[in-house]
């Protein structure tokens, strides 16, 4: 099981590849697993936002969970694996985190409760109840999801409950880590790529990155030149993959990522479940061209 001192480095969130029909395809699944196992990163996200997490079903996480383990034996791979298990229903989160520690996950990545807007006390013990299965827990705060931003206060006191190891910070500013670096904090991890370096520079102990799924090496140079002290270094690879980035979120993840994943021949379509749907043709064309710059 991951403790707060393994959360560091590059964490990828990973696709859930669909057929056409929209059936878990995981013959894509195993061979996109495998490519990224082989880069230099430091663990698995399963379940995600990126993985279409509201639209995927618990049975499909598991077969997820097994088959990158498989996948990961067959390399002779070992990351450890991360599984979205948060829901804005405390029982129905308990349950998932459950079930994940059941799969052998390593940790957990439990959202904050969305639609709901539960008071301060009610996702404090919301979090208590999930940390208390006994599996790592991870706080993932994105307020332009979930409708509710927490004070920096209800984050320290979340993070100060036995079995929470750290955060995951999709915030749209650097403000909440600006603010929490002044604090001996457990590790905080970026969740919104743009602010990559910016967050390692100002303390953060890595990412959970939906765009590591492309341009996996470059985020893994700009980390570890920053872990060396290398900030020229670090700042100049960063900025030489901003502009790409900048195209990646300019629709909703993970639609370009699946695109781009296909386009690469890692997954065999670019099928997302509804309500999402894929790219438009012009972001196709800015993607396509921006390619060929890389």
């Amino acid at each position: 099981m991951l403790n707060e001192h393994d959360l560091q480095g590059i964490y990828v969130p990973v696709v859930s590849p669909f057929t056409d029909e929209g059936l878990l395809d995981l013959a894509s699944y195993r061979t996109y697993i495998r490519n990224i196992v082989s880069r230099d990163i430091q663990g698995l996200v399963i379940n995600g936002t990126t993985g279409e997490s509201p639209t995927v079903t618990w049975d499909e996480v598991a077969q997820m969970v097994l088959a990158a383990r498989k996948v990961m034996d067959e390399c002779k791979a070992s990351l450890p694996i991360v599984v979205g298990t948060g829901t804005n229903d405390t029982m129905s989160s308990v349950q998932r985190t459950e079930a994940a520690a059941a799969l052998g996950a390593d940790a957990v990545l439990v959202v904050t409760p969305y639609y709901s807007r539960p008071s301060d006390s009610g996702i404090i013990e919301h979090f208590r109840r999930i940390a208390a299965v006994g599996i790592p827990v991870i706080l993932y705060e994105v307020p332009l999801r979930t409708g509710i931003a927490l004070s920096v206060d209800t984050i320290r006191r979340v993070l100060d409950i036995p079995g929470i190891i750290g955060m995951k910070d999709s915030t749209l500013t650097m403000q909440l880590m600006e603010q929490l670096a002044v604090y001996d904090t457990k590790p905080i991890l970026c969740g919104h790529d743009l602010h990559f370096h910016d967050m390692l520079v100002r303390g953060a102990a890595g990412g959970i990155l939906a765009t590591a799924n492309w341009n996996t090496d470059a985020f893994s140079r700009v980390y570890q030149f920053i872990k060396l002290g290398h900030y020229p270094q670090a700042e100049q690879q960063f900025s030489s993959i901003r502009p790409f980035l900048e195209l990646l979120t300019q629709e909703s993840n993970p639609a370009p990522m699946k695109w781009l994943l296909k386009h690469g021949g890692m997954i065999a379509t670019d099928t997302l479940r509804l309500p999402m749907t894929p790219i438009s043709e012009e972001l196709k064309l800015k993607l396509t061209n921006m390619m060929h710059k890389f």
